[in-house]
């Protein structure tokens, strides 16, 4: 619960420092004193936004700070644990800091957090209750809400939340896969068919620089033949040829060998040059047979170029990267999806469907058990507050379609006395009527819920006499399990008080600044202060024994 609430520098207020006790303690105070600026600096260490305008007049920056007991809260303790968020055992500070400049730093025992950290600190410590609550009230997501609260099932709504997106994620995939394999089979068959037009032209890495080299030979054939032919007759068959040329040079040297010896070496030459010259001519020989083996090479080869080219413009590759590309075609056609991790996310979804309405049908008969418990407990309050024979019921509209928050619309349903129908909250007609169903709502819905400290800022606007007793006791009545405050501006509730608080408002320095403080009463300040609520400016003794029987009556309750 909340210990202490320090305030500086904020609107109206220089300076203040708030010490809370467990029960019931009201604030209250004329109009426009500041009495919500508690509750206003109070939602900033809770996470609410805030800006410079919010700092005095004057001043560079304004700091809040709540000091909590946290030692009947395990699960915010974990949080904070797990968050490595610690502070000194069985306590817990939140902090707020403005400046000027229109920075803001949030700290949770000393360390720097976000403002998501904050309001979620805030969730585990304080529930704030505004005047216009009843407005949010109209919705039917804040009426489910305030329904699992009353269950205390929000962990489990938390997980059929969790469980819906994780059944709409693997959904999602599952047909984005059916949508690739679709794709994929039509890329399939296109792959297929590029396989098996690139398999039948059959063309090996080597093909087509050998088809290359016979191609540009072939073409040259008769200039091939002409050179061969001659070269045969210059070296061995003419009456000048070489060979015979050379072998008429060396027969004469042989002659004189005899009278020099040295030309030994120009015969050996001779002879070395002579067998060299044969077999060239072999050789020719050899390469013009080849010549004259096929001459319908040439055609045969002109058409398998003719083809490969062909091939390789439909393609737009080179001719001689056609093998590749139809390694990398066979190389796709084994990627593609086969359609194994289809049939795994359908099970996998199957699952996650299951899982889901498993949670969500649990969940549905929490709320459909606490239904029933709030419609008696509220409608029995209603009889209360000036509704007698009025009537509040909690209806549940299956869903078409599965949603995060579950299979059925929660709405809650009144009838405001006796013989009408039942009606949806937001149909109500009375503002009065609506604001004191929405207060009974709240506060049954509160004594069941995890929070430990309520605050309930003026929502007993609209209300009076009789009703508005009836109200301070059942807030009286709540603060004996929980720390409740209430703004009000009604003597009955704030006679029903365990602590009082009162704002005034004064001015300083000449009139220049206003200065807003909050004075906690003792018993006779307690009966001017609701005796000036009772009688406005001017108190009687009349009006003073009232309040001091307010009091007393209800102490005695």
């Amino acid at each position: 619960m909340l210990r202490l609430l320090s305030i500086s520098n904020f609107v109206i207020v220089d300076r203040m420092e708030l010490e809370f006790s467990a029960g019931f303690t009201v604030l209250t105070g004329e109009t426009g004193a500041g009495k919500s600026i508690m509750i206003d600096a109070l939602s900033l260490t809770l996470g609410e936004r805030g800006d410079s305008s919010l700092i005095r007049q004057g001043c560079e920056r304004a700091e809040i700070s709540a000091l909590f007991d946290t030692e009947a809260l395990p699960e915010f303790c974990e949080w904070l644990d797990q968050n490595d968020l610690q502070g000194d055992p069985g306590s817990c500070i939140l902090r707020r800091v403005l400046d000027a400049n229109g920075r803001s730093r949030a700290l949770i025992n000393g360390h720097t957090v976000t403002l998501q950290q904050l309001r979620t600190a805030g969730d585990y410590l304080v529930a704030i209750h505004s005047q216009h609550a009843h407005q949010a009230l109209m919705q039917k997501s804040a009426q489910r809400e305030l329904l699992d609260a009353f269950a205390g099932c929000f962990e489990l709504a938390q997980a059929v939340k969790t469980a819906f997106q994780n059944w709409q994620d693997i959904q999602q995939e599952r047909v984005g896969c059916e949508q690739r394999l679709a794709e994929s089979l039509e890329k399939r068959e296109q792959l297929e068919w590029q396989k098996r037009e690139l398999s039948e032209l059959n063309l090996t890495a080597n093909e087509w620089e050998t088809l290359q080299t016979d191609h540009s030979r072939l073409c040259n054939l008769a200039g091939l033949l002409e050179a061969t032919q001659s070269g045969i007759e210059l070296l061995s068959e003419n009456d000048t040829a070489a060979v015979s040329q050379i072998g008429a040079v060396k027969n004469r040297l042989q002659n004189l060998l005899e009278y020099d010896s040295q030309l030994q070496t120009v015969i050996d030459l001779l002879d070395s040059a002579q067998i060299q010259i044969q077999e060239s001519i072999y050789e020719l020989r050899h390469y013009r047979q080849q010549l004259d083996i096929d001459p319908q090479y040439l055609q045969e080869v002109e058409q398998r170029v003719t083809v490969i080219h062909g091939m390789a413009r439909k393609y737009r590759v080179a001719p001689e990267a056609l093998p590749a590309l139809l390694d990398d075609v066979a190389a796709q056609l084994e990627s593609l999806d086969s359609g194994g991790n289809l049939a795994q996310l359908t099970e996998q979804e199957q699952a996650a469907l299951a899982t889901y309405r498993e949670l969500a049908e649990r969940l549905s008969e929490k709320r459909r058990k606490a239904g029933k418990t709030m419609a008696k407990a509220v409608t029995e309050a209603m009889q209360t507050i000036a509704m007698a024979g009025g009537k509040f019921s909690v209806a549940f509209e299956p869903l078409e379609q599965a949603s995060a928050s579950g299979l059925e619309q929660v709405e809650f349903q009144v009838a405001a006395h006796k013989g009408l129908a039942l009606k949806p909250l937001a149909r109500v007609a009375s503002g009065g009527e609506l604001s004191r169903i929405s207060l009974a709502i709240q506060v049954i819905a509160s004594q069941t819920g995890s929070v430990p400290t309520l605050v309930f800022d003026e929502v007993d606007v609209g209300i009076g006499g009789r009703v508005a007793e009836i109200v301070g006791r059942l807030l009286k009545q709540l603060g004996r399990s929980r720390q409740v405050m209430c703004i009000t501006h009604l003597p009955q509730v704030a006679a029903a008080g365990d602590h009082h608080l009162q704002v005034t408002k004064t001015e300083e320095t000449g009139g220049q600044q206003i200065q807003s403080r909050i004075t906690m009463l003792d018993n006779d300040q307690r009966v001017d202060e609701i005796a000036r609520m009772l009688g406005g400016v001017k108190m009687t003794e009349a009006t003073r024994k009232h309040a001091a029987e307010m009091l007393q009556n209800s102490a005695a309750e």
